[in-house]
This record gives structure tokens, sequence and C-alpha cells, in this order.
């Protein structure tokens, strides 16, 4: 694939599996003069494989997508073509995985309860070489870094690896074992293996417990999406 851009637009590709959520941003990015979308999907096995055809600029990447997680996704890209700059755009706190999409190659994190028009700025800060973050968490990252690795993790959650995370995520969203099996393309034996992992870290004694945590944990964050909507589209007018 090659690096070259053809145009002077930024070109610009979409990954999520929510129609409503692509429309607003390919609006946003089309009224923009500099920018354009070449192309959408609402799949990670769609993408990945657009993304070879299409040789995007810049990917927006959802991290709920219907056959896998958005940062294998982000992974593999990064990996296979890393002239795409990546930005994640998702409805869970900056403080849960932010970090986690930079470290799986991403250059961006943005959360969906912010104004739409902040993707365009995040689209160009990554499009330049930069890192895109709000300030809060730029800053939380630094004083990480400045603290060392040793430092403790800010919530109990933090303890838990990306995947162990992203079973706990997609167990929060009611999918089973068998689901998540295939949507990951992992072995049932693993899959459980990181469900005792998280459960053991977050301090569960059974599983129904570890399970009841992850629905109301991921309903909070859909929870938090929606108290944040509303100022933030209002700001747009």
């Amino acid at each position: 694939m090659s690096s070259e851009r053809q145009t002077d637009h930024i070109r610009v590709f979409l990954v999520d599996d929510h129609p409503a959520i692509r429309e607003a941003v390919r609006d946003t990015v089309e009224d923009t003069i500099d920018m354009e979308i070449c192309g959408e999907a609402d799949s990670s096995d769609e993408a990945f494989h657009q993304i070879e055809e299409l040789n995007p600029d810049v990917a927006i990447v959802d991290i709920s997508l219907n056959d896998a997680h958005g940062l294998d996704l982000v992974q593999n890209v990064r990996s296979q073509y890393p002239d795409v700059e990546m930005v994640v755009f998702s409805m869970y706190d900056e403080n849960v995985y932010a970090e986690r999409a930079i470290r799986a190659g991403a250059s961006g994190y943005l959360m969906k309860s912010e104004p739409t028009k902040n993707i365009v700025e995040a689209i160009r800060s990554v499009d330049d070489g930069e890192v895109y973050l709000s300030r809060r968490m730029a800053s939380r990252i630094l004083n990480k870094v400045a603290k060392g690795h040793s430092s403790e993790p800010s919530f109990a959650i933090d303890e838990l690896t990306d995947r162990e995370m992203a079973v706990f995520q997609m167990l929060g969203q009611g999918y089973s074992v068998q689901e998540i099996q295939d949507r990951l393309s992992l072995s049932r034996k693993t899959i459980e293996t990181y469900r005792r992992r998280a459960k053991e870290k977050l301090g569960f004694d059974t599983v129904s417990e570890l399970l009841q945590y992850a629905v109301q944990w991921t309903y909070s964050q859909g929870a938090q999406q929606k108290s944040r909507q509303a100022p933030a589209d209002t700001s747009e007018e």
C-alpha cells in the first residue's frame, strides 16, 4: 500500500457499527474544506480490507464492533499499514481506554460525548504526526510516565490487561462466552481464563458477581455518555 498522498485533502475512513454515528461524523468531515470521507465499514474484517484498498490518511475506529474488538483492529492496521493514523472514537471513558488505545497503536482518543466538531481537530492533529488526547488525559499519562511504571493503578479496572478488559466489556454488553469466543477468535478456555483473571483482579468471589459488576459498569459508561451528550450537542449550534 503506497503511503503517498493522492490529493490535498485528508482522506478519512470511518469504522463504526452505528449508522447514525457514521452519518454524524461523515457530515462533519465532509463540511470541512480540506477533508473527505474515502470509505466506511461497520465491521473489523471489512474495514481491514478496505483500508488496504483505499489507503486512507486517517481511520476513525470505534471500540465496540460487531465482529471484533476495535483495539484488535487498531493493532492489525498499525502492524500492516503504519502510515495510516488512527483515532479511537468511543463511548467508553478515556480514563479506561485512552492509554490502552495509544499502546495498541492509535494516535488519538476521543469520546463520543464530546462535540462532533472535535473530530476535525483530532483528525488534523494525528495527520500532522501529533497525539490527540484531552488535556486531562495527556496530563494523567505524562504524570504516570514521570512517576514511573511502579505507581499504583488509579482504578481497580486499570489492573486488567487489554484482553481481560475486552472480555470484561463484552460480558457487560451481554455477550455469552461462545459469542465472545467467536468475536475475538479465541478458544473457550482462553476466554474463561481472562474472565477468571478479571474476577480475581477486581476482587470478586464468583463469576455472577463479576457479571453483575460488568453490566453495571457498562451501563454507567453509556449513562455518562448520554449525560455529556446534551450540552455537547447544543454547543454545535
